[in-house]
């Protein structure tokens, strides 16, 4: 048997079959792992989406189209998708007035006084993952937030002013 640098001739592309088989698995936990901080970002982020969002809706006129905006960590009428998440949009956020029961009532303008607390809600997020040849979607949990009103966009003198 003929030996070169100590291995034998035979076992001579082995290293390359080895490290072929170890480097896949080891890319793919690499990708998995970034996928994970990746998913955790996004859930960290839509908290903070709707933390934003429902704090502007309690000082702001009841559905004003800067509510979402914002929560889309956009300025008022700066845009309607997220510069931060991919896939977020105003159309993702349901911005819901609630009376003192915590039921949502149906026409919070015609029911001003009765309001307590806003609820924003992100529903139905589709979070893509980003992992070479694989086109993976799934819906994140609901995220939400409640808070007591405030003005609602009512000064103490009793006009309407936008945000």
């Amino acid at each position: 048997m003929k030996f070169r640098y100590g291995v034998p001739t035979r076992q001579k592309g082995m290293t390359l079959v080895e490290f072929a088989i170890i480097g896949a698995v080891a890319m793919i936990l690499i990708f998995a792992v970034l996928e994970v901080a990746r998913a955790f970002f996004v859930a960290s982020a839509l908290t903070e989406a709707t933390r934003r969002g429902a704090r502007m809706a309690i000082v702001c006129p009841i559905n004003d189209p800067a509510i979402a905006q914002v929560a889309t960590f956009n300025a008022p009428g700066a845009g309607n998708t997220s510069p931060i998440i991919n896939n977020l949009d105003t159309s993702d956020f349901v911005l819901e007035y609630l009376d003192r029961a915590g039921n949502v009532l149906g026409n919070p303008a015609d029911n001003f006084a009765a309001i307590r607390h806003i609820q924003l809600r992100v529903v139905n997020f589709e979070h893509e993952l980003l992992i070479p040849y694989a086109n993976i979607t799934f819906t994140m949990p609901e995220f939400s937030t409640r808070l007591p009103r405030e003005s609602l966009g009512v000064p103490r003198s009793g006009a309407i002013t936008p945000c």
